[in-house]
């Protein structure tokens, strides 16, 4: 048993083969560059999400540090305004010990 194929048949066999073998490949290429788009889109708008996110603690942490001077006092501002307190009470005792005890 023998089997002939013409020249034509067999060429026109081949090109739809390799033709079938390029479209598939296209198909292929497409696929892997549609999940290639779509996980650049999907990592782009974590990155955007994650840039806002950082832009409004910025904002915050500005916030509190303009509000920081109105709500809390430095400890060296306290120890400073506390001495000219004691100073002056310690200024005015003494002037009321002078005025009751008569010395000048």
């Amino acid at each position: 048993m023998t089997i002939q194929i013409e020249f034509w048949q067999l060429l026109s066999a081949m090109v739809g083969l390799l033709l079938s073998f390029l479209g598939f490949a296209m198909a292929a290429g497409r696929q892997l560059l549609g999940q290639m788009d779509k996980r650049l889109d999907a990592r782009f708008a974590a990155i955007e999400r994650t840039s806002t996110d950082l832009q409004a603690l910025e904002r915050e942490f500005l916030r509190f540090q303009a509000s920081l001077p109105v709500d809390y006092v430095r400890r060296e501002d306290w120890v400073r305004n506390q001495t000219v307190i004691e100073a002056k009470l310690d200024g005015l005792a003494t002037r009321i010990d002078h005025m009751i005890g008569g010395k000048p």
